[in-house]
Order: structure tokens, then sequence, then C-alpha cells
């Protein structure tokens, strides 16, 4: 892609997403979302293929429907109500209209077909902008209304999200594939807690992009796609793999680890609120997360030598990507649990 190209594409991309963030008019944050879409689409096809195009063409049909229904809505929050203004109550009807569509860019359940699909016809980079940065603007949306949202809506949609992400991971082996799954699930873990409380959800919210961050950027290490090249990882990187299996037992909610103090939180607002019966299921389906997270621990550590290893030998000497925030991002990763009790003062 041309350099000048790429600056303004990520540029325009990063604008989108502050007009969201910062604006208090219904017809920006609408502006914002669309601007921070159609910057997104080139940079899911950097790499021209077929996959790639197919790719794009999914997200950007999903977006467009969600930023319809969310346009609907707000024109018709505005005949009701004659404001402009996001910080005004939503009427019941916009409300729900909004909920759905700002839960189909999310990915949420029962629209997170897409989310997989688009994650696997992509570079590991976009796949991890897809998953991270994308989710800010229609989050900070839902932060904003949180008052006018249904509750029962809400917790409908993030317990059927943690359902289907816990078993859509179960039979994959592709690695990006398993990685959108696992964020489908952390979307119903963060949606959980936001009528209750928001400040949970952005502090699940920064937890999540701090975990995924660093999976991702492992991954890219070695260029790793899927489960069988995975299994190499000892060939080129053995330092990786303790490191790569620290960091998936966080994002599985594992104690003592990092992942497992937002899960804790979202557990603790939920019975504070007399909800038993969800976390009960929550935690349940969570069971099925960290299986399938074993599997690509047993998968990286248990094809090390003495054990048998048929597989090609990738040697050490060919070429490495650049390693700049691995460390710190490991750190962030499994080591910021004891902090747990100056974060439950804050909530």
């Amino acid at each position: 892609m041309n350099p000048l190209a790429q600056l303004v594409i990520y540029s325009t991309m990063i604008m989108g997403t502050f007009i969201t963030l910062l604006s208090s008019h219904w017809f920006l944050t609408w502006a914002g979302l669309e601007m921070n879409m159609l910057a997104f689409i080139p940079i899911l096809t950097k790499k021209a293929s077929t996959r790639s195009t197919e790719a794009a063409t999914k997200y950007f049909l999903m977006q467009s429907t969600a930023s319809m229904v969310f346009i609907l809505a707000i024109t018709y929050n505005n005949m009701l109500s004659g404001q402009w203004t996001m910080t005004n109550k939503l009427n019941q009807l916009p409300s729900l209209a909004m909920t759905m569509a700002l839960a189909m860019k999310l990915g949420m359940t029962p629209f997170h077909f897409w989310v997989p699909e688009v994650t696997q016809g992509t570079p590991l980079i976009p796949g991890l902008l897809l998953l991270t940065w994308q989710k800010l603007a229609p989050i900070s949306i839902m932060y904003q209304i949180y008052p006018s949202i249904n509750t029962s809506t809400l917790l409908i949609l993030s317990t059927l999200s943690i359902m289907a992400g816990s078993w859509g991971g179960l039979n994959q082996t592709q690695l990006r594939k398993i990685m959108a799954y696992s964020s489908i699930t952390h979307m119903g873990w963060m949606m959980m807690t936001l009528t209750y409380n928001p400040n949970v959800t952005i502090l699940y919210l920064a937890t999540y992009i701090i975990l995924t961050t660093t999976a991702f950027l492992a991954l890219n290490l070695n260029s790793n796609t899927t489960t069988l090249m995975l299994s190499r990882t000892w060939n080129k990187l053995t330092w990786l793999m303790p490191l790569m299996a620290a960091t998936l037992l966080s994002m599985g909610g594992l104690p003592p680890l990092t992942g497992f103090m937002p899960k804790w939180i979202t557990i603790q607002e939920l019975t504070k609120n007399n909800n038993f019966i969800i976390p009960t299921t929550m935690i349940t389906m969570t069971l099925l997360n960290l299986y399938f997270y074993m599997r690509l621990i047993y998968t990286t550590s248990m094809t090390m030598l003495p054990a048998i290893n048929n597989m090609k030998m990738k040697w050490q000497f060919e070429n490495m990507k650049p390693t700049l925030f691995i460390s710190p991002l490991i750190i962030f990763t499994t080591l910021l649990l004891p902090i747990s009790p100056t974060t439950f003062t804050m909530f």
C-alpha cells in the first residue's frame, strides 16, 4: 500500500473513532462510526486476495446494516423528543433499536456470525485491530446511553454471546477463528454489567485489549495461523512457549493471572444485584473457553523435544518480526492481579 494512502486511511480510522468518543450530538456520533468503518475496509484488503475481499465485503454489509438501523433509531428518537443530544434519556423503541445496532457492530449473539469469517479472512494485525480498536466506538456509545438500555435485553444478549463464543471455539483449528470466538465471549462478559456498573465494563475493556493484543502479537512473531503451525514454535522461538501459555490462561480467566480480575469483579457486581443463575452459567461456559485454550497450550508444549515431531523444521536463523511491545504486554497480561484491591475501591 502507498505510504501516503496508508497514512490517510489510518488517520481517518482513528479520527472517526475519536469523533464518536468525544461528540455529544447523535449525528456526529453516527458520522464518526461511518468514517471509521469506511477507513477500515482498505485495511482489511491490505493484502489483496479473494479471501480478504470476501472478508471486507462481509464486514461492510454487516456494519452498513447496523449503521442504517442506528441512524433510523436516531431519527425516530429525534421525532419523539425533538433533541439531538446524547445526554437525554431515550424512548423505549429507539433505545432497543440502538442496542441491537450496536450489538451487531460489536459482534454479539445473535449477530456474531460475521466475526469469525472476517477475522479468518484477514492477516493477523488487521484482525487485531478488528477485535480491539473497532470495539471502542460502539462501546463508548453504549456507555453513554446505558441508563436507557433495557437490562433484561442486555443480559440475554450477553448470556447468548458467552454461550455462542464458548461453544463455537471448541472445534476450531484456525487460531484467528479461536480468537474471534474468544472475542465474542469477552463481549458478553463486558456488556453483562453495563447497566449495573458501567465502570466495570471499561475495566474489562482495558484488560481485554491488553490480553488480545498480547496474544495476537505473540502469534504474529512466527506468523502462526493454525494449531499445526503453533506446534512448531519450539523450533524457532522456544522462549515464547511459556509466555504464550500464560497469556492464553490469562485470557481464560485463570487465577492468579490478570484475566481473572475483571471476571471476578463482574461476578461480584452481578451477585450484588441478586443475580445468581447468570453468573453460574457464565462460569460454566468459561470452562469451555479454558478447554480450547488448554488445547492450544498442549499443542505448543507437548511437541517439544524429546517428543517425536514429524513436522517440517523451522530453524532459528529465519527472519523474525520485531518484538518491541511483547515484554511489557506479557507483564501486564500476567502480573496485574495484585492491583485488584485498589481496583475494587474504585468501583
